[in-house]
């Protein structure tokens, strides 16, 4: 059976301190780690985007993760208006931005976008190894 976890993140820089953050402990928890560091990079991008570009001011992002079987799901929901498309460039090489999206699809194993009547959640699925094993040799 799935679980899952979710945290809303207000419209701040040090939001996505803090949903990096979650992402880690939330691995930890479940006793996943071995994806941790593409996970992470992800949930940094996605929030950063989330906030520069689809959190209006005095809204948050929500950031959820959903463990099934063998495949973590990570997603960031905001609730802008901001239409995304994963098949185009944001941006030229010579540009100073726009390398977020396409480096985080480079890490997952899928990803994709969500539109919603208002906002839309983007999301990255990982597929990721059995339980670690704990300390006292048990897994959790």
């Amino acid at each position: 059976m799935p679980v899952s976890r979710q945290r809303r993140f207000p419209r701040s820089r040090a939001s996505v301190r803090d949903a990096r953050a979650f992402v880690r402990q939330t691995l930890s928890d479940w006793g996943r780690t071995d994806r941790t560091d593409d996970l992470t990079l992800c949930v940094s991008e996605l929030a950063t985007n989330a906030l520069l570009h689809g959190a209006p001011p005095g809204r948050e992002y929500c950031v959820s993760l959903t463990l099934d079987d063998s495949v973590i799901r990570l997603a960031v929901r905001d609730s802008g208006d901001r239409h995304l498309d994963l098949d185009r460039p944001e941006s030229g090489p010579e540009a100073c931005s726009g390398r977020g999206l396409p480096l985080a699809r480079e890490v997952a194993d899928d990803m994709g976008v969500t539109e919603h009547v208002v906002g839309k959640t983007v999301w990255a699925a990982f597929k990721s190894a059995p339980p670690t094993e704990s300390p006292g040799g048990s897994a959790r």
